[in-house]
């Protein structure tokens, strides 16, 4: 199989409904589409050339990214790799994944970093350990944004706040219950009114 018919069944199993690539391979691709790929290769042979696309993939993904607008919005969801319960038993990011918590709890697996503009088009985006703080990332994310950055709580760092307004890029976050409000104008308090954009779009991805 050519590269790009690869890409294009491994795309399609994200965009479908399919929890789990077996059945989508077995049930779904080799049923439907047996014509469109004429040399549709066994489930076990095309689970061992998947990797061979992660390349292509990347710089697939690099073309569709949209561009910065001034602002911007950023977010993190967390990516399990298996239930709590099962973590002593699981092996195959064993070493890799790690313990993490998000705004459900606990999770054992990775974390995907997002910002988008207005648009809701991705302009950046990284996956990191489970463990790793919202705030790490955040300054390899932007360093091609300009103007200002939303975020919510979990972004609150005066540090990390710092370090990017001397890079021109202003951080705007809500607060915790427990602080006092933030002096912000109130084109910035509607602006963060719109945050649920990014929220959307890291369910869509959840449920895709």
């Amino acid at each position: 199989m050519t590269t790009s018919e690869v890409m294009t069944i491994v795309i399609g199993f994200h965009m479908s409904h399919y929890r789990d690539f077996k059945n989508y391979y077995l049930g779904y691709v080799s049923v439907m589409y047996k014509k469109g790929f004429p040399d549709l290769l066994s489930y076990t042979r095309f689970l061992a050339v998947m990797p061979r696309v992660i390349v292509p993939m990347c710089a697939y993904f690099t073309s569709l990214k949209g561009k910065p607008t001034g602002f911007e919005f950023i977010d993190s969801t967390c990516i399990k790799v298996c239930h709590n319960i099962r973590i002593p038993r699981h092996k195959t990011f064993d070493g890799i994944a790690q313990r993490g918590k998000g705004t459900m709890g606990w999770f054992y697996g990775f974390k995907l970093h997002l910002i988008v503009n207005y648009h809701g088009e991705i302009v950046a985006a990284k996956v990191t350990t489970g463990n790793v703080h919202d705030t790490q990332p955040v300054e390899e994310l932007a360093h091609r944004l300009t103007d200002k950055l939303y975020g919510d709580k979990g972004y609150l760092s005066k540090a990390l706040e710092a370090n990017l307004f001397e890079e021109g890029i202003t951080l705007i976050t809500t607060v915790r219950k427990n602080m006092k409000a933030k002096a912000i104008s109130l084109w910035d308090r509607g602006v963060l009114g719109t945050f649920p954009l990014i929220v959307t779009i890291i369910a869509t991805a959840h449920v895709s």
